[in-house]
């Protein structure tokens, strides 16, 4: 049957194809897990997301995230660009300027800020320091040394990102990986007045290769709670992802009541259509 389908651009820099592609199918209900699958790999984008009824009356939808290979409980960009979906497919929330979305971590909610869509990061599933001989293999992967990290953690919300802080900008966009072991989160300071604060990069193995993310809203969550949290980083603050694979993403952070944690940017419609599914 043909399924309302859209493409979108998340955490564009105010323009579109700047930012993190990610396919919607709208009308998801009824697609098996084998068929969300087959088609998030026809896709080949990062991910690919599958909007369905809710199954808890606190939310507003349902979502389901693949990538080409595998299903995860929660992904940031998946959850900006598929709540854009949503909306302009009609969705109207049960609460007034509030999106709840439900997804295999739980309930995520979605709210509209000058910044655009952002959401309230989820509690990390894993933090704390990161074996030391898992460390070094990360690191070797990456092509630094020990030496060249400030700190490492784990951020992991779900993806599973390990989160290594470098001394600066500089030495982030300077990274050459080779096959990374696990799924890498990294990131290092702007010069204080900078546009951005943070420089962030994200890459994880593929099919016995290394795929770097261009814009990750999970990762930029989990990073974000790690930061603020030691005193690294003051909300508000943005980050910039993508640029050296020629994207501009721009992720904004900024911090809520009770020491939440809110993570948006822009979403824009790149294509919009049907599928046969």
């Amino acid at each position: 049957m043909l399924r309302r389908f859209t493409q979108v651009d998340v955490f564009a820099a105010g323009r579109p194809y700047t930012g993190n592609a990610l396919a919607v199918v709208i009308d998801g209900d009824g697609l098996s897990t084998e068929e969300m699958q087959r088609f998030a790999r026809w896709t080949n984008l990062s991910e690919t997301t599958f909007l369905l009824p809710p199954t808890t009356g606190e939310a507003d939808y349902r979502v389901r995230i693949f990538t080409p290979d595998t299903e995860l409980p929660f992904a940031g960009h998946p959850t900006l660009g598929s709540c854009h979906a949503w909306l302009e497919a009609g969705g109207e929330p049960r609460k007034e300027g509030e999106v709840v979305q439900e997804c295999g971590a739980g309930l995520v909610r979605v709210d509209a800020t000058d910044a655009g869509l952002a959401f309230q990061a989820p509690p990390l599933l894993r933090s704390g320091p990161v074996d030391e001989e898992f460390l070094g293999r990360i690191v070797a992967s990456l092509g630094i040394t020990r030496d060249d990290v400030v700190d490492a953690e784990w951020a992991d919300n779900g993806p599973g990102w390990v989160g290594l802080l470098l001394k600066d900008a500089e030495a982030v966009l300077a990274l050459r990986p080779g096959t990374v072991p696990h799924d890498i989160g990294v990131v290092g300071p702007h010069p204080e007045g900078s546009p951005c604060a943070f420089e962030v990069r994200a890459f994880f193995p593929l099919q016995g290769a290394t795929v770097e993310d261009p814009v990750t809203g999970s990762l930029n969550a989990s990073l974000a709670q790690w930061l603020l949290r030691t005193g690294r980083a003051k909300a508000p603050y943005v980050a910039a992802q993508g640029t050296a694979i020629g994207r501009e993403g721009r992720v904004h952070v900024s911090a809520g009541d009770g020491g939440a944690v809110w993570v948006g940017g822009d979403v824009i419609t790149c294509v919009t259509g049907h599928v046969e599914l």
